[in-house]
Order: C-alpha cells, then sequence, then structure tokens
C-alpha cells in the first residue's frame, strides 16, 4: 500500500515473514512497527460487534465463560500470594486454642506475624487494637471470630481508600472521544514494561483495539523489549526512529496516530526514574502535557508500577510519584516472589490510591485485576 502524495508519512508495504509497516514524519522521526495481527479492514472491526442475541445459547455460553474467568483470576491470585499466606498461617495455630487468658500473648504474636508480612506499624497497630477492643467488650467470644474480624479489618482499610480499582477507560470515553491513553511510570527494574504487555494482551481479549507507545528512550534494549510484546499480542507500535529522542516526542507521535487510526487505548511506556531525581521527573510532567494537547482530559490513567519485593520501601516513591505527576492507580509486580504481601494493605492506606492490578506469576495472563476481597481471603485462608 503506497502513501498519498500529500500525507506526511511513508508506509512501506507489509513483508510475509513479519508484517511490519516504518513510518516517518517529517519532525518527531518516529517508527511504526506492526506485529503480526488479524485483518483489521472495516469488515473485520464490525464483525466484533455482531449481535447473537438469536442464538438461544449464546447468552448462557457467555455468562458461563466469565464464571470461569473470574475463578481462574481469583486462582491466580491465591498462588500468588502463598508465601504471604506461609507468614500468616502462624495466625490459625494462635487462633485455634485461644482463651480470653490468652489475650495479651495471642495478640503480641499476631502482632509480629503481621509486621512481618509488611503491614507496617501504624497498620498493625490500628488493626491489633480493634481486636483488643472488641475481644474485651465481649463481641468476639472465639478464635474463628477474631479471625473473621481480623480479615474484615483488612478489607475495610482496602475499600475505605482504595475502592476504585478499575480502570477509568470507560465505554463512554472510548466511543465519543478516543483514544483513551495509559501511562505507565516508575523506578527503574520495578517492570513497567512487561505490566505494559501483559495488560495490552489483556485488554485485547477483551475486544479493544490497542497501540503501544515505546516512550523508554533512555534504557537501549526497551523498545526492543515491547517490540517483542507488541509481537506475542498482536499490536501495533511506536518507537523513536533516532537514538535519544525525546520521550514526549514518541508519546505524541502515538497518540496521534491512536486517534486518526481509530485505536481505542494507548499504552504509553516511560523510562524508568529515580524518584529523587528532579529533571527526569519533570520530564514526566512533559510526557503528561502533550499526550493532553492530542486527546483533550488524557491521559486516563498514570498508573505506578512498584516492585512488590521492596514491600514499604517502596513508600517514598510512590508519593514522589504522586505528586509530580498525579497517580490514578498501582500496579504491584513480582509479589509471588515474596512474603510481603501486606504492603498492599499500607500503601492504600497510607496514599489513599488504588492498587488496579498486581503479578503473581511470569505466565502472559499472570497480571490480575485486584480484587480486595479475594485479596484478603487469599493471604489469610
Amino acid at each position: 500500500m503506497a502513501a498519498s502524495s500529500t500525507s506526511p508519512y511513508l508506509v512501506s508495504p507489509c513483508l510475509p515473514k513479519r508484517q511490519s509497516t516504518t513510518l516517518l514524519h517529517h519532525r518527531y522521526h518516529t517508527q511504526l512497527r506492526c506485529a503480526p495481527s488479524p485483518c483489521d479492514s472495516s469488515c473485520g472491526r464490525l464483525s466484533r460487534f455482531k449481535c447473537f442475541a438469536g442464538q438461544t445459547e449464546f447468552f448462557t455460553r457467555l455468562g458461563r465463560l466469565i464464571q470461569e474467568k473470574a475463578k481462574s483470576d481469583v486462582e491466580k491470585l491465591f498462588s500468588g500470594f502463598s508465601k504471604t499466606r506461609g507468614n500468616l498461617a502462624v495466625i490459625d495455630e494462635l487462633l485455634l486454642y485461644w482463651n480470653l487468658a490468652d489475650t495479651d500473648r495471642v495478640l503480641d504474636e499476631l502482632e509480629e506475624a503481621l509486621l512481618v508480612s509488611d503491614f507496617g506499624p501504624r497498620i498493625t497497630i490500628k488493626i491489633v487494637e480493634n481486636l483488643r477492643e472488641d475481644i474485651l467488650a465481649g463481641k468476639l467470644k472465639s478464635g474463628s471470630e477474631i479471625k473473621d474480624a481480623l480479615k474484615k479489618n483488612v478489607l475495610d482499610l482496602l475499600t475505605r481508600k482504595g475502592s476504585k480499582t478499575e480502570l477509568q477507560c470507560t465505554i463512554w470515553f472510548i466511543h465519543y472521544r478516543k483514544p483513551a491513553v495509559i501511562l505507565f511510570v516508575g523506578v527503574n527494574g520495578g517492570g513497567k514494561t512487561t505490566s505494559l504487555g501483559k495488560l495490552a494482551n489483556r485488554l485485547k481479549k477483551e475486544g479493544a483495539k490497542i497501540l503501544m507507545a515505546a516512550g523508554d528512550t533512555f534504557r537501549a534494549a526497551a523498545s526492543d523489549q515491547l517490540e517483542i510484546w507488541a509481537e506475542r499480542t498482536g499490536c501495533e507500535i511506536v518507537v523513536a526512529e533516532k537514538e535519544k529522542a525525546k520521550a514526549s516526542s514518541v508519546l505524541l507521535q502515538a497518540v496521534k496516530r491512536g486517534k486518526e487510526k481509530g485505536f481505542d487505548i494507548v499504552l504509553c511506556d516511560t523510562s524508568g526514574r529515580l524518584h529523587t531525581n528532579y529533571s527526569l521527573m519533570e520530564e514526566l510532567v512533559a510526557c503528561k502535557k502533550v499526550v493532553g494537547k492530542v486527546v483533550p482530559g488524557s491521559p486516563n490513567e498514570i498508573l505506578l508500577v512498584l516492585d512488590g519485593t521492596t514491600g514499604l520501601n517502596m513508600l517514598p516513591q510512590a508519593k514522589e510519584f504522586n505528586e509530580v505527576v498525579g497517580v490514578t492507580g498501582l500496579i504491584l509486580t513480582k509479589l509471588d516472589g515474596s512474603a510481603r504481601g501486606g504492603c498492599v494493605v499500607s500503601v492504600v492506606d497510607e496514599l489513599g490510591i488504588p492498587v488496579k492490578f498486581v503479578g503473581v506469576g511470569e505466565g502472559l495472563d499472570d497480571l490480575q485485576p485486584f480484587d480486595a476481597e479475594a485479596f484478603v481471603d487469599a493471604i489469610f485462608s
């Protein structure tokens, strides 16, 4: 397919082995590569919205699929927190033969178990004192009642300040003002690029047309890594044509293309940076502003990716990123390899920012939507 003589882009034909389209822009010199994907003709797009209401078993099958998917998500979440659950297993032993005379000793040991799992001193003291008051008031009269109250305390902490766990890419916004734009931020090594790829996979399976933007122009292998994710998920990607390109220029070009070509969501990667580096943090502000010029109101989400193995050490990072760019949601990664799952509760309580996804494994489907009730069941089961 040849480009129009008046177009500022030059588009090369797709190659049979690895479909690849080169997009050269006179000013920003960005390059677009398309990973193998199904035919995107207008007919193909319309077929996604074909009505099956006339088929009597359609809604029955759909309901069954939704139930199976929800069950699979909960099972992955449960297995992902096995190490934290192991740390907290001592609670069952403490409460098994609990009696009123042992209250102080049991609560002291329960406090220690929570601290080891990185619930944090303030949260731990709050939970333990709530339990102590209810026990002395005669509201809790057995070990099982104490455990139920413990779970309720943790669930209340999670839902009171972090209830908006769904992505703010509503059907209304996508239909009238697409593309929705999601910006990924965080320190080096937290798992931003991997989380972006896994989220792209999840959103594409839900029927969204996804464009990736390789805005990490600092790390040499970042674009290559994201291109691999584009191939794995069948998504298109915009990368910088030249070395040391500005991240904001790559994101600008990607969002423009997303708007022109009717993409539903643009997922924007950014360079990892220490939260203490003022100049690099200001670069994030530029990235945020530039996408808002193309699509007013964007980015719809600014997701901060945090390494779950750092536990409570992630709090200073999260506070700084939130002050600079206004974080709307958190992705906590590598929690399957950590016994410090209690940090989830501390982060939500300290910052009031909801956890939207948790990484509980290395697989393509192991980025799970955060469900507070399922999380509490997973760590205290």
